[in-house]
C-alpha cells in the first residue's frame, strides 16, 4: 500500500487555505493547514508533508509574532532537513535576502497553475534519485 501523499498549506486567508484544500483532497492528497507560521511549523515538524505552501506575506496582517527572516529560516530548514519541496507565495522584491529557497509564486497568482506546480513537485518527489555516473 501506498502511503497518502500531503501538502501543508500555510496562509492566514482561510479562502486560500480552504480553496486549495479542496482542490488538492479531490486530488487524493492529505491536507494539513495552519493560519499562524508557528503552528505551521510544528505541523511540518510533525507530519512531514511532501510539500510545503508558504505564503510569506501573511506574517504582516495575521498577528503572528515571528518575523519575516524567522519564518523563512525555519522553512528553510525544514523544507531542506526532509528534502521537502516548498512553494513560496508572495510579493517580494528583486534581491531580497530573506527569502527561503524553494519555488516562487509571486501574487497576485491563479490557483490552476499553483495547483499544477504542487502536482509537478509531489511527481517529481516521486521518481526515484538517479545516480551520477
Amino acid at each position: 500500500m501506498v502511503p497518502q501523499r500531503s501538502v501543508l498549506i500555510v496562509d492566514s486567508l482561510e479562502e486560500t487555505r480552504e480553496v486549495l484544500r479542496t482542490a488538492l483532497e479531490e486530488r487524493g492528497l492529505r491536507i494539513y493547514a495552519a493560519s499562524q507560521a508557528e503552528k505551521g511549523l510544528a505541523l511540518a515538524r510533525k507530519h512531514h508533508p511532501d510539500v510545503i505552501v508558504l505564503d510569506l506575506d501573511f506574517a504582516r496582517t495575521s498577528g503572528d509574532d515571528s518575523t519575516g527572516d524567522e519564518i523563512s529560516s525555519g522553512f528553510s530548514a525544514e523544507s531542506q532537513a526532509r528534502a521537502t519541496p516548498l512553494v513560496v507565495l508572495g510579493s517580494a522584491r528583486r534581491g531580497q535576502s530573506s527569502l527561503p529557497s524553494g519555488e516562487f509564486v509571486s501574487k497576485p497568482y491563479h490557483y490552476a497553475p499553483l495547483i499544477r506546480k504542487i502536482e509537478e513537485l509531489l511527481d517529481q518527489a516521486r521518481q526515484p534519485a538517479r545516480k551520477a555516473s
